[in-house]
């Protein structure tokens, strides 16, 4: 027997439970299990316990779809595509620690636009200290048919980034995915390269054309907090990507990381496979949350 979902525990919360102090503890700590850190949770109740008592709601259905609206607040989609207009340059920088699946979802992301007719997609392999990293995206590369620029392990990130950018220039309009490095546990040294690389990314991008996104491990709850505050903090972050999203137990991370930071999410990876990636839908992540 694994862990309940939220929603299971949800269920069980309003068996024979007025909807008393204590059924609004019980929810509280219901919410901090399913990932969404205790600042919001506290928050979400008390929100949830003051607009029952203001609006009269008592019956479970009313008061699931309060929470639902609650939720639904904080948590925000967004569709984001390349300009393709005329001899625009798109970068794209995808950021992470090591292990979320960063790479992966390069590749994944490259395919994607590939298929929407975005023929100069080009993956910039500016993750060049994990040694298996630029054998990783060339292996994508190849699998998926798409360009892959990289340099020497060891090598400037920001320079790799930087000619993958005039490669994308040379061929008109285009888009540029650079991976980049996530070793969080040197995080001044990972802040300092990411600002050069940012630096460069936005001298070579055409107005308007530059985005950073965060991919994040939809199993790991506050620590995908903490995480996407570090990178916000190091370059300032436009959307994310929650991968490992198929797993059984649906967390509310996009909850708390949209409620803290504002942070939309774009696109969900569901699956190994390089088509294994959606687009993100709030309320059918709340739903999902809240077993609707």
């Amino acid at each position: 027997m694994g862990k309940l979902s939220f929603a299971e525990k949800l269920r069980n919360l309003f068996k024979g439970k007025n909807q008393n102090e204590e059924f609004f503890e019980d929810l509280t700590d219901s919410l901090i299990e399913g990932d969404i850190g205790a600042k919001t949770a506290f928050e979400i109740s008390d929100t949830l316990e003051q607009n029952c008592k203001k609006n009269h709601i008592t019956e479970q259905k009313e008061i699931v779809q309060e929470l639902k609206n609650i939720l639904l607040s904080y948590v925000k989609d967004i569709n984001l595509e390349p300009d393709l207009t005329e001899q625009k340059t798109n970068i794209w920088m995808i950021l992470g620690v090591n292990g979320v699946g960063k790479t992966t979802s390069v590749a994944k992301l490259g395919l994607w636009f590939k298929n929407k007719g975005v023929e100069n997609t080009i993956l910039a392999s500016a993750d060049t200290f994990r040694a298996a990293a630029i054998e990783q995206l060339e292996m994508h590369g190849n699998k998926i048919g798409l360009r892959v620029v990289s340099h020497q392990h060891g090598s400037d990130p920001a320079a790799v980034v930087y000619d993958a950018a005039e490669a994308c220039r040379s061929k008109g309009t285009g888009l540029v995915l650079a991976d980049t490095a996530g070793r969080l546990h040197n995080k001044e040294n990972l802040v300092r390269e990411l600002q050069k690389i940012d630096k460069i990314c936005r001298e070579k991008a055409s107005g308007g054309c530059y985005k950073k996104i965060l991919v994040v491990d939809a199993t790991t709850g506050q620590n995908a907090l903490r995480q996407a505050e570090v990178f916000n903090e190091a370059v300032g972050l436009d959307a994310m990507i929650l991968t490992k999203y198929d797993s059984t137990a649906k967390g509310g991370v996009a909850v708390s990381v949209g409620k803290e930071l504002g942070l939309p999410v774009a696109f969900v990876c569901n699956g190994e496979k390089y088509e294994n990636i959606a687009l993100f839908n709030a309320e059918e992540y709340i739903n999902e949350f809240l077993g609707l």
